[in-house]
């Protein structure tokens, strides 16, 4: 029978599979704060990041797979908060079914900095689908990208 582990040790594992995804990894992306209120992800400029060499901004498809990535980690961490107590092996069910239903993205400034931090909230989660908002700022607080999107976690 499976039982009821410590919500932190449900965090730590949630943790570790985020950072061990292989596109995170070619990003770059790190997981600062698994918060459940404020998570957020930081992504560090790199030279192959680049979209517009002349002006060496981010390409708009990572910031696009970012905030991407901060939307389901949102949206599965509301869900996270519905499933406490419950069997490791649920709350693993459940982060394997989360999916990107829809993305919008709005392009604010150039992905000028030396990183970036992604941050999300949810807007309203429901037994199938979650919305979340997200935003990319730079390393100067300077808002570059936002976005909304849609996920299932049935």
């Amino acid at each position: 029978m499976n039982k009821p582990h410590d919500f932190a040790d449900i965090l730590s594992v949630v943790h570790d599979v985020t950072e061990k995804i292989p596109f995170n990894q070619v990003l770059g992306l790190t997981v600062e704060s698994l918060d459940l209120d404020h998570p957020t992800v930081r992504l560090s400029m790199q030279e192959q990041l680049i979209g517009n060499f002349i002006r060496g901004s981010l390409h708009g498809g990572v910031i696009s797979s970012t905030l991407d990535f901060m939307g389901g980690l949102v949206a599965f961490l509301s869900v996270l908060k519905s499933l406490q107590g419950q069997p490791l092996q649920a709350m693993a069910e459940r982060f394997a079914r989360i999916g990107t239903i829809d993305l919008r993205v709005d392009y604010l400034r150039p992905g000028i900095g030396r990183h970036f931090i992604a941050t999300g909230y949810v807007l309203r989660t429901g037994k199938k689908v979650s919305v979340t908002r997200m935003e990319l700022h730079n390393d100067e607080r300077q808002l570059i990208a936002v976005g909304t999107g849609a996920y299932t976690v049935a």
